[in-house]
């Protein structure tokens, strides 16, 4: 019996303790159930989230409410407030408070410890904090404040938790913020703080997490937070954080996580980093920090992640793999590390310890974007857990085998393109992996197709480009079980004809040698790249094949470079999506069709080289997100119309040459104030330069902060398409994509432009080419041309230009191509080391005197008088002999006439003399 009570007090003792349900055990406590009652009459729950909270029944098992097992007195109070919407997602719903009559009575919940979840809608929140003083846990995220009353702190010595996350306060953080002594984790992200850390002493002696990533600081790392003793995890990305990380911090040394990434970090890695045992996680990627990661790193044995991706890191690669057998995550891609990507995987010995063999957690590796030599290691088979290797971008070389993968069955990810690696397997073999993505573009591949691949039931991603592959692509490899998004084949040597093709998003052929016509494509295609091929036969097939189940997705269309002929059909309504079109290098007739005014989202536009004709159509207008038009070498004619410059204004390539446009130009091409590239260049325009030139504000900038090139990146995928631009300069045609975004050129050369070169025109000191040649400009070159610092082309030459070389021009150190021949320029030429290195025919056809030319100057800088008055001298010598010939001639004439005239013997016998020369030509 004794043994049946007490295993009964036992069994009564753990239904107090674990449980709430029994009348006589006691609901929660009266005056507490009568408060969260009085508190539901004032919640406004269109979709009765609240609807467990019913009067009568134990409050203890309401949502939301949590009690003490033992006491019964609520500790938890879970009230959600946000907005709800319906299935439509129209209406609009909020939970929330709808007076304060019941703040009162909430007095009554004396043990409450953990309070409102998110007060985002509730009226007079403060008064609700300051109603709790036990607080301990208040969340405040994504709740749309824009301030923290400074009343605040007032009850909060108790408060743990603090969470102010995804908010709108554009102020800096209130110093009370930071002088919570009891305050254990603290996220202020996302909020739009601004300005510096307050400055120390704080008060934060039990902090363990602190998260303030995606904010505007714009200051340096406070020293205070490398005190905080306790400190575990760390977060600061994209906050605007900025100059050197500390050189010493000797008191946090527990963390276990540490981001600072996409910051303005400009340092080495300080050393006390490496101190700290317990780093499971560190991301310093997207700074500008320098130097080599120290092979201290290898002794942060509890590190699983490792992110110092797009800094300034050089040297060799740190030997953490070999060591850190708990390494899951490494990324130490864009950085400038050099050396052999061996040292990576292995220790001292130069084999992978026993230990580690297929027992590796090295899950993903990231090495790409950086100057890695030597080859691919076979120890990197040894990463059993390998799921996902990126080592594209880099300067290995040699064979990579079947034994490189023998172990690597988890592999899912293998992205190593740009390499001068290659691959070197059975034409039988089956890969010991099922990967969904196979990045091999450079690679030494073929010449046979890979056979390999049709054992991949999950590929999703295919780049074999540039692996001289020859031959026709296999039919299985048109028709795999998975379906491929995005597949690049380009630049190899395929031929023959391409299916209908239904699944890739993303698709590159170009550079190959397929034929025949143009592939009909799915709907759901993105981007498709079929140039520099030999597709041929017109396009109506093509485009204009009706999509049963609505428009095509398709965003970019590149078509250059085939043999496609005929009119570019009237169908675009089928492909509003479309952003980037290129059909130039064709054979193309006729002009440009009225349904491209349907595609209101294009932003570049290229038909170089065909034969279109036409005006410029209005239906362009409609197109105002242009960046790029190229219209050369066709043969379009008309005026260029004033909606050109009113609607298009973020053109930054414009290129019109070789057409029959004529006009003047229109004053409106000023408001083009992106453009960089403007090419009206053998054409027939007329008039005078437009004095606004100066308005075209990016050739006016000098300094340009914007990256090299101009990319598109929204194709389904993130895979980058580089623009690109023909520019005709220092008698050459030059083709720019990666440095496009630094190229300015204004070409106006073989028009029927007159008047002078205005003066506004100096003004463009961002301009590096420039052209006016074969047009009829006259007056003087601008005395300012010589502020134009980065100009490296100019070409004036056969104009009607008058006046001496500008002194300032000699000044031009960046100047490597000039050409002033065949003006009415006179005088001397400036002397500078650039100007009299070039050749003489660069100043040929004018009055100059002065080196390069043969001609010598006198004192006043001009041909001198010597010269001249040996020319007159040549001049009076040539009219004189004339004048003596003359003489000459008429005194021997007359000489003979008056010697046949008056002496009778002579002029008998020169008589006989002509009657016997006719007798002998007469018998003869």
């Amino acid at each position: 019996m004794k043994v049946l009570a007490i295993a009964f007090c036992f069994f009564l003792f753990f239904i107090v303790t674990n449980t709430k349900f029994s009348v006589c055990i006691g609901f929660c406590r009266e005056n507490e159930q009568q408060a969260m009652e009085s508190l539901k009459k004032e919640v406004y729950d269109p979709l009765e989230s609240l609807s467990s909270w019913i009067v009568g029944k134990d409050c203890c098992e309401w949502r939301g409410v949590v009690c003490h097992n033992l006491t019964h007195h609520v500790i938890e109070l879970h009230i959600d407030s946000r907005a709800w919407y319906d299935s439509d997602f129209n209406k609009r719903y909020d939970l929330r408070i709808n007076n304060l009559e019941w703040l009162p009575s909430l007095s009554n919940l004396e043990n409450l410890e953990i309070d409102i979840v998110d007060l985002s809608n509730v009226t007079n929140w403060l008064q609700v904090i300051n109603m709790l003083p036990s607080l301990v846990d208040l969340r405040l995220s994504q709740c749309g404040l824009h301030h923290i009353p400074p009343l605040l702190h007032h009850n909060f010595s108790s408060l743990e938790t603090l969470d102010l996350s995804g908010n709108n306060f554009s102020s800096s953080i209130p110093k009370w913020v930071f002088n919570l002594p009891s305050l254990v984790s603290l996220d202020l992200s996302d909020s739009n703080f601004i300005g510096p850390f307050p400055e120390s002493p704080v008060n934060l002696t039990s902090l363990t997490t602190f998260s303030a990533g995606s904010n505007l600081f714009n200051c340096l790392l406070p020293r205070w937070l490398f005190d905080l003793n306790n400190l575990e995890y760390l977060k600061l990305y994209y906050s605007g954080i900025e100059g050197a990380m500390p050189s010493e911090a000797r008191n946090i040394t527990k963390l276990r996580n540490l981001d600072l990434s996409s910051n303005n970090l400009n340092s080495t890695i300080p050393n006390w980093i490496y101190r700290c045992k317990d780093l499971e996680s560190l991301d310093l990627s997207e700074n500008k920090i320098e130097g080599v990661v120290s092979n201290a790193i290898s002794n942060l044995s509890s590190i699983t992640s490792i992110d110092l991706s797009t800094n300034m890191l050089s040297g060799k690669l740190p030997n953490v793999i070999g060591k850190l057998s708990k390494l899951v995550f490494l990324d130490l891609s864009n950085n400038q590390f050099e050396g052999e990507v061996f040292e990576l995987f292995n220790n001292r010995n130069n084999f992978l310890p026993a230990g580690l063999k297929n027992s590796s957690s090295l899950m993903k590796l990231r090495l790409e974007n950086n100057q890695l030599t030597g080859t691919l290691p076979e120890s990197l088979s040894q990463l059993a857990m390998l799921e996902r290797f990126y080592i594209s971008n880099n300067r290995l070389e040699g064979v990579v085998t079947e034994n490189h993968f023998t172990n690597l069955t988890q592999l899912r990810q293998f992205i190593a393109s740009n390499n001068n690696l290659t691959l070197k397997v059975r034409r039988e073999w089956i890969p010991p992996f099922q990967a969904s993505d196979i990045d091999l573009g450079g690679w030494n591949i073929g010449p046979l197709f890979p056979m390999w691949l049709q054992t991949q039931k999950h590929i999703s991603s295919v780049d074999i480009s540039n692996g001289g592959i020859q031959g026709e692509v296999p039919t299985w490899f048109w028709n795999l079980p998975s379906p491929i998004m995005f597949l690049d084949l380009s630049d190899n040597q395929f031929v023959g004809e391409v299916p209908t093709l239904s699944t890739p998003y993303w698709l590159k052929l170009s550079g190959n040698n397929f034929s025949g016509p143009l592939p009909q494509v799915s709907p759901a295609v993105h981007f498709l790249d079929l140039s520099n091929n030999s597709f041929s036969g017109g396009l109506s097939h093509f485009l204009c094949e009706t999509n049963k189940n609505g428009s095509y997705r398709l965003m970019l269309l590149n078509l250059e470079g085939n043999d496609l002929s005929g009119e570019i059909p009237d169908c675009w309504m089928n492909w509003p999506e479309l952003k980037v079109l290129i059909l130039k290098e064709n054979n193309l007739i006729g002009g440009i069709p009225k349904s491209m005014e349907i595609l209101s989202n294009l932003i570049s536009l290229d038909f170089r080289r065909n034969r279109l004709t036409g005006p410029l159509p209005s239906s362009l207008a409609n197109s105002t997100w242009l960046q790029k038009i190229d219209l050369a070498e066709n043969e379009f004619f008309g005026q260029l119309p004033p909606w050109l410059g009113m609607r298009l204004s973020d053109l930054v390539i414009l290129s019109l040459s070789s057409n029959r446009f004529y006009g003047e130009l229109p004053p409106e091409i000023c408001h083009l104030k992106d453009l960089q590239i403007l090419d009206l260049a053998n054409n027939s325009f007329f008039g005078t330069i437009p004095r606004c030139i100066s308005n075209l504000t990016a050739m006016v900038t000098e300094n340009k902060l914007r990256k090299a090139d101009i990319e598109y990146s929204s194709f389904g995928s993130t895979e980058i398409v580089r623009e690109s631009a023909m520019v005709t300069t220092k008698g050459n045609n030059y083709q720019y994509d990666k440095t496009l975004a630094l190229v300015t050129s204004m070409d106006m050369s073989n028009n029927n432009l007159s008047g002078d070169i205005p003066i506004s025109f100096t003004s463009l000191v961002g301009l590096r080419f420039c052209n006016f040649s074969k047009n009829h400009l006259t007056g003087r070159i601008p005395n300012g041309i010589g502020d134009m610092k980065v100009l490296e082309s100019l070409d004036l030459s056969e104009n009607q230009l008058s006046g001496q070389i500008p002194q300032s021009l000699s000044s031009l150190s960046t100047l490597s191509f000039l050409n002033l021949s065949y003006n009415n320029l006179s005088g001397k030429i400036p002397v500078s080391t650039q100007l009299q290195s070039f050749n003489s025919s660069t100043f040929q056809g004018n009055e100059l005197c002065g080196l390069p030319l043969l001609a010598n100057c006198n004192s006043d800088g001009q041909i001198p008088d010597v010269d001249i008055e040996k020319d007159e001298w040549d001049k009076d010598e040539l009219d004189w002999f004339y004048i003596a010939m003359s003489i000459g001639f008429g005194l021997s004439f007359w000489g003979v006439c008056s010697c046949l005239l008056f002496k009778r013997s002579w002029r008998h016998a020169y008589y006989r003399f002509l009657v016997s020369c006719w007798e002998s030509l007469c018998v003869k």
